[in-house]
Parts: structure tokens; sequence; C-alpha cells
């Protein structure tokens, strides 16, 4: 099947009935999104960006859930002046809720050997604040911004696989530390460059900035990351070779662009052309 064939259907809900559940009740608040069944999943804790929550990502978590990924986001550092250590914690403890409490009615089971840390905005930097504290299989980091301490200064530290996503546009801002990032990672680090493409375009209904214009959500940006990242986690977390283009940066992938960190600002796309309690979950 070719990249366009595979990123047309990735960008559609997958095969599973999706469930949802609340992980409070296992003592940390949040939500969690899972495939109806199945033994040995990967899993993925998903960090919120500023002034957003959980919530604002319901999309997107259904979304890997759908392709078969448990994905899992902690509601706690919601206010103005965010901890993002706090935050990488409560994604820590995220992965250790999905792997070490029972899921559903006991249908389902998380492979602690196929965790994936991940995130939007300052919840980009907390997976990597996270991924320096406990190893995790990959990374994947959407539009981060930076957080404090730097992400970028922890990046060297780290030798798993990365996914860094951002827009074209947002590459030489302030409230982008993509690039940075991508150039300090230890380890294979694929950064890509959406087309058209804001930093907060994945932001899903109504949150307190888009009352003065900023943070609309872009339906064509959310739909591309979707399946982007579900690619990605398939190929990385699963060993699918299907879906092995989205962890390649050979690849090209309509309405993308691989961006070389190394390379000269002029250089890089401005326009593209192309425990043990059980955790009650619900079908949506």
């Amino acid at each position: 099947m070719s990249v366009k064939s595979l990123l047309s259907a990735l960008t559609s809900r997958g095969p599973h009935r999706v469930l949802r559940g609340n992980l409070a009740i296992a003592g940390q608040p949040g939500v969690v999104y899972t495939p109806e069944s199945g033994r040995n999943l990967p899993a993925v804790a998903f960090g919120h960006g500023w002034l957003t929550s959980a919530g604002h990502y319901r999309g997107l978590l259904e979304h890997l859930a759908s392709w078969g990924i448990v994905a899992a986001a902690p509601d706690t550092e919601r206010g103005p002046i965010p901890s993002h250590l706090g935050l990488a914690t409560d994604l820590l403890t995220t992965l250790d809720i999905c792997t070490g409490v029972r899921l559903g009615d006991g249908a389902i089971s998380v492979d602690p050997e196929r965790l994936a840390l991940a995130g939007h905005d300052m919840g980009a930097g907390a997976a990597v604040i996270a991924a320096g504290q406990r190893p995790v299989a990959t990374v994947a980091s959407l539009f981060p911004a930076p957080t404090a301490p730097a992400a970028e200064g922890l990046a060297p530290g780290l030798d798993m696989p990365a996914l860094i996503l951002a827009g074209a546009t947002d590459l030489g801002s302030i409230r982008s530390n993509a690039i940075p990032m991508a150039t300090t990672w230890s380890g294979p680090a694929l950064l890509r460059a959406l087309d058209k493409a804001s930093h907060n375009g994945i932001i899903e209904g109504r949150r307190l900035l888009t009352a003065v214009g900023a943070g609309k959500h872009e339906l064509r940006t959310a739909r591309l990351t979707r399946a982007l990242l579900a690619g990605y986690l398939l190929a990385t977390l699963n060993d699918d070779k299907t879906y092995r283009p989205f962890a390649d940066p050979q690849a090209t992938i309509p309405h993308t662009a691989v961006v070389d960190p190394t390379a000269p600002r002029e250089e890089q796309p401005q326009k593209l052309k192309t425990v043990g309690r059980m955790v009650t979950l619900l079908r949506r």
C-alpha cells in the first residue's frame, strides 16, 4: 500500500470499538481510552497543553484507541502557572496505572515493554521530562513549547527514538522549541513540519484563549496529526512494517516535510508544497 493510501486510512478511525475509563478511580485525575479488548497492548500517556485539559484531546485519544493503542491522559496542571515537573510525574503515574491496574472487565492488558510518552505544547515538554526519569520505547512531541526544565537540555541524555511535529510557520517562533529539541536529541529524532498548521490547531472544542482569537481548532491539522501519530506509534510500538514509513525520515508523506534541524534557517521549509483497582470502561 502506498504512503498516501496509508495516510488516508489512518486519517479515519481504526477497526476497534473504543472504551472510556476514569483514571481517578485509581487515584490519578484523568481519562483512558482503550480498544474493546486485547492482551499486551501498546500504551501511550499523553500530556495536555497550557490552559487546556485532557478533554480537549478526546478525539485524538479515541483515534489512537481505535487503532489498538491504549491512550491515557492525566488531567492536572491546568492553571495559568502549571508545574511541568508535576505534569511529567503524572504522566509516569498514568503509565503505571495502564500497566498495573485492571482495565475494563479484565479483557485488556498493557505490555510494559511497549510504552510511549507523548504530549502537545507544554505537555510535549513534560513528556520529554518524564522520559528523562524513566526509559520508554519512544517519545512523540507534538508542537512542543518551552518548559522548565528545558526539554532540549534533557534531550542529549535520551537515546530512544522520537517523533517531533511542528507547524511549518512555527519553526522559527519563540513558541516552538522543536528545532533545538531535535538538534540535541541523542537517539534517532524525526522532525516533520506540517503544511499550514499552527501550534494550537489540534486542540479540540472551546478554550479560554479562543475568546481573544488564539488557539482555534484546525480540523485539517488535527486529522493529519492523528494519522501521523497513529502511524508512528504502530511502527515503533508494534514494530509493524506496514507503517514503517511514518518512522522513516526518508519517506515522503503528503502535506509534510522532514526538516534537518542542523540546516541553516533560510533552508527550513516556510511553505510546504505537498494498584489493584479496576478502571471501569464504557463503550463509546
